[in-house]
């Protein structure tokens, strides 16, 4: 499927007021680069969101944990104790490490790390994953479809982490083994402040968005009476 099928048929899918997903990936030069953020990089991910590129890298990413996670840099040796005794997020320090070391973050294979909306962009090709900012209602969907053709009890995974682990990291690792899970996340409360309040995320790996296409009007997102009563909800119609 090219950019411009998806997008024609994920508007039929959600509607009008459905925000379009962004999709992400490295390379070694910037499309935009952005002020260096200071703490989430989230924050600046509303401009791609309007339609700007947003290019972050090791220099413009302020936060130690952004840029381990989006595999810039080594994980600061401070991360078990703070995400533990200061954030309280996990009971111990050794949760922490023992999360990171299962989480697999893979190195960056670009100098810059890069977040466009998915109808600013050519093609699929060289992206590591899709993301969709979620309304209960959108996510009811994106859930169902994500669903349809693998009943794995972990097609849909929701691990606790950082915006950035659960978006990036986690999506990153999964698809450059070939694996077929895609993420819930934006559950950790230092980056709800950088998005809507009634958004959640899911991530899709490049691994698996391809099969998803091909099952995307099969399923339940066209055609079917519950799922229409929810567009026109989306939708306020």
């Amino acid at each position: 499927m090219k950019i411009e099928e998806f997008t024609a048929a994920f508007r039929e899918a959600f509607g009008q007021t459905a925000p379009l997903p962004l999709v992400f990936w490295y390379s070694d030069a910037p499309l935009r680069a952005v002020p260096r953020t200071q703490g989430c990089f989230f924050r600046a991910l509303g401009e791609a969101r309007g339609g700007l590129a947003v290019s972050l890298n090791a220099e413009n990413i302020g936060c130690g944990g952004g840029k381990f996670y989006t595999g810039f840099a080594p994980m600061p040796e401070f991360v078990p104790e703070f995400v533990s005794l200061k954030e309280r997020y996990r009971q111990t320090p050794e949760m922490v490490s023992a999360f990171v070391r299962e989480l697999d973050v893979r190195p960056a294979t670009g100098a810059w790390l890069h977040f466009a909306r998915i109808d600013t962009v050519e093609t699929f090709d060289g992206l590591e994953g899709v993301l969709f900012f979620a309304t209960p209602d959108m996510l009811s969907g994106l859930v169902t479809w994500t669903q349809f053709d693998n009943p794995a009890p972990d097609a849909v995974a929701a691990p606790f982490g950082s915006g950035c682990s659960s978006v990036v990291a986690e999506a990153v690792a999964e698809n450059r083994r070939g694996g077929s899970r895609t993420f819930l996340g934006l559950f950790d409360p230092s980056v709800r402040p950088w998005v809507g309040e009634h958004e959640l995320s899911l991530v899709i790996p490049m691994s698996r968005f391809g099969a998803m296409c091909g099952t995307m009007r099969a399923s339940c997102l066209f055609g079917t009476h519950a799922w229409g009563k929810v567009r026109n909800r989306i939708n306020k119609e």
